[in-house]
Parts: structure tokens; sequence; C-alpha cells
């Protein structure tokens, strides 16, 4: 194992070289060399989200302080630079959290989408999602679609957007089309509060008061257009302010999320849409964590072609685990979990998954009093190899939740510096 300091002009307190082995020859340890990149993000920025084009093109968003107001911009990396950052939105009326933050989505290099939570009423946690999209690789937008109609002042937020496929054979006549005409669409699944109106309550998202009404996951399809299609429940009851995460597979799609049981067991369930049709929701995994409250940490999901990985953290049985789990065949069945941790983990965790059908997992673990952002590679069988530090950070909430994306042999990661002022960090390694 090789293990050297990096220096870092851009704030990152520690970088590592370190090598994760690979899915056949786990002694050979190749390395990776992480090194911070120049953030096109401004000091006063938070909430990083990443994405990647089919083509390798790399997406950075953030949300940025602008007086009482907030704006939320893009910029798409060239090189060893980014192009100078487009403004999507602005304005002062973000839901501006830790958790719930804006998601960027890229069909192509030219087709973006991008979702983030707006305030739709006087309550803390009354708001909206609202959802974008570009033809022009992020240089202009559209106005904003909203994708649930039920008009409450309710939570709604933790989304997540995937590509969806075109199927000329349907019709805007159709009662409830699977697939907008004129081309693909873009899918959005998120949490929904809109049963708390009944009860006269607003979602609590970020909370451990659960009087309320419960949240249910939602999902609606959006042509290149705006136009709402496929409007859905997927499932009545689920944890209230945990992320979601959603994949494309071979025959359609895998959305992970966490549920929430009549004996408020929290473990993470999963949903399918394929060839054309919702699954009924099931466990991933019996973890069995019972919670009186949403713990606020949610799954996240790769995929390439039929394989996919989920990554995840639990409190079962009062022991603090991130762990792993791959499947074969499009999210149908998943292998027994791997654990990943060091030992003390926040979780906060993504998942990417690598050419040779191995997967880096990145999370959030604690040191003394501070945090680090580790990464792990892991394969199927189980095999582990050493952990590597991408930053050290805060162990509090304002460090938000890292992002990873693999672009060729290229890892790009992103995460906030939780300083005074904050600030988005960016650092890219290669894989052998």
């Amino acid at each position: 194992m090789v293990l050297r300091l990096w220096p870092s002009c851009l704030g990152i307190l520690a970088c590592l070289v370190i090598g994760w082995p690979s899915a056949r020859a786990l002694a050979a340890s190749p390395l990776v060399s992480l090194r911070s990149l120049r953030s096109p993000a401004p000091p006063g920025s938070g909430e990083p989200s990443l994405a990647v084009a089919p083509d390798g093109a790399v997406f950075l968003s953030w949300l940025e302080k602008r007086g009482a107001a907030h704006a939320l911009r893009v910029s798409r990396l060239e090189g060893q630079g980014w192009r100078k950052p487009g403004t999507i939105a602005e304005g002062d009326s973000f839901f501006v959290n830790w958790a719930d933050c804006p998601v960027l989505l890229a069909v192509d290099s030219r087709r973006l989408a991008i979702a983030w939570p707006w305030k739709s009423g006087g309550a803390t946690y009354a708001y909206d999602v609202r959802i974008a999209q570009s033809q022009d690789g992020g240089r202009t937008w559209s106005r904003p679609t909203v994708p649930h109609r039920d008009g409450t002042p309710t939570e709604h937020g933790f989304i997540s957007l995937v590509a969806s496929p075109a199927s000329p054979d349907r019709s805007p006549t159709d009662v409830r089309p699977t697939e907008p005409m004129g081309g693909g669409g873009v899918r959005a699944i998120w949490l929904d509060g809109r049963k708390a109106a009944a009860d006269g309550a607003a979602g609590v998202a970020d909370s451990h008061d659960e009087s309320h009404a419960e949240m249910t996951l939602r999902t609606a399809l959006l042509s290149p257009e705006g136009t709402l299609y496929d409007e859905r429940e997927l499932d009545g009851r689920v944890c209230d302010c945990c992320q979601t995460a959603a994949v494309v597979v071979v025959r359609g799609l895998v959305v992970a999320y966490r549920d929430r049981s009549p004996d408020e067991i929290r473990d993470i369930s999963v949903v399918r849409l394929e060839d054309g049709r919702w699954s009924e929701p099931h466990a991933l995994h019996p973890d069995g964590w019972k919670i009186q409250g949403c713990p606020v940490n949610g799954p996240s999901l790769d995929a390439r072609g039929h394989r996919v990985a989920v990554a995840w953290y639990t409190m079962a049985a009062d022991s603090a685990r991130v762990l792993v789990s791959f499947s074969s065949d499009g999210g149908r069945t998943f292998d027994p979990p791997i654990r990943v941790d060091d030992g003390d983990p926040l979780g906060r965790t993504d998942v990417v998954l690598l050419e040779d059908g191995s997967a880096l997992v990145v999370w959030l673990e604690t040191q003394g009093q501070e945090a680090r952002i580790l990464g792990r590679g892991v394969t199927s069988d189980g095999s582990r190899s050493p952990a590597f530090t991408v930053a050290r950070t805060a162990a509090a909430r304002s460090s938000g939740f890292p992002r990873t994306v693999r672009s060729g042999r290229r890892l790009i990661f992103a995460w906030t510096d939780a300083g005074k002022p904050a600030r988005v960090r960016v650092a890219e390694a290669e894989v052998p």
C-alpha cells in the first residue's frame, strides 16, 4: 500500500494517494491518485450535485448565496478546468437544507435536467419540487415544472431524477401514459407530504417529531417540453426525510428508499419499473432498524446494464454500519450485504460501479472531533480494499453529503467544505 499527502491550495486538509484492488486481483493493489481540482463554486456555496452524461461529460451544480437570496448554478468540466458557470434559477425562496439538495441529471451532453426544493408557504417545511430542463448543455433553461399537482403547502422533496426512454406508440390522450410523445422523458421520484394536508399539518423534514400524517413515495414523468405523465404513488408510507435513489437498468428502472413499517422499522426498500409496469415495494435486506424518527440517511445506487450496486447506512441493533449489496439481474434480487465502514460511520453514502464490476463506496466516518470522507473498493465476493481519504471534513450536518461520479477511468468527487464561509470543493482520481 502506498500513502502520500498531497498539497492543496483549495483548502482540502488531507488528500491521500492510495489504491484499491480490482475484482480479479485483490493482491495487485493498483494505485488511484487523488488530487484537488479548482472548484468553479465561490465562497458561500454548498449542496453540490454531480452528473455524468453517457458520453462521459461531467457537470457540477451548486447553490451559492447572493445577499439574502440564492442562485442555483451549473458548470461543465473541460479537461482540468470548468466552463464559465451558468445560472439556472435565483431568488429568495429556495429551501436550502443540508440533506434535501438540488439534483442534477445529464441525459446526454446537451440535455440536462435539474430539480430543487422551493418554498410554497409560510410553514418551515412547506415546499415544492421544481424541475427545469436544458437542451443546450446548460446555457439556457426552461421554465420550471412542478411534478406534483396536489397544491398542498406540505413537504415535497428528496428527489431523484433518471432518464426515461422514448415510446413512440404512446399518445397524450392516453389515460395513464407511461412515456411522452416525441422523445424520451425525465422520470422524477420524490417524497410527498400531501397526506399531511388532510390532518392540517405540514410535513416535518429533518425532525424526530413524526406525529403528522405519513409521507409517501411518488413519481411522475416529464416530457422534454415539461408535460406531466404517469403520476402515481409508489409506496403509501415511507421514512420522512431520507434521500431517494434511482437508476436505469436494461429493462427499466430501480428505485431505492428508506421505508417505514407500522412497527417503525426503517429499512431500505426497492421498487422497480420493468417492461412498463411498477412492482410492489419489497425490502432490500431485513436489517431490522427500529427508530422513532427519521435518520436523514438515504441509500445510493449505481447501475451498468443488469448490474446494480446499492449502499446504505443502518444502526440496527445499535450498531452503526455502512453496507453495500450487488445485483446481477437488474435489481430483482440482491446479494447479502457487505460491511464497508471502519467502525464509526455517519453514513451519507454514495456508490459508483467500476468497469471490472466492483464498486467504490464513499461515506463519512467520524475521527475524534471531526470526520473524514472515505472511499473503499468492494467486490461482490466480499473482498475490500484499504480505505482512502478523500478529505477531512466536519461531522456537522453542514458538511452535507459527498457526491461521486465516474467518467471512463476518471472519478470526480464533490463535497461541501463547512468552513466560514462554506464552499464546494472538488477532487479527481484515476482508476487504473
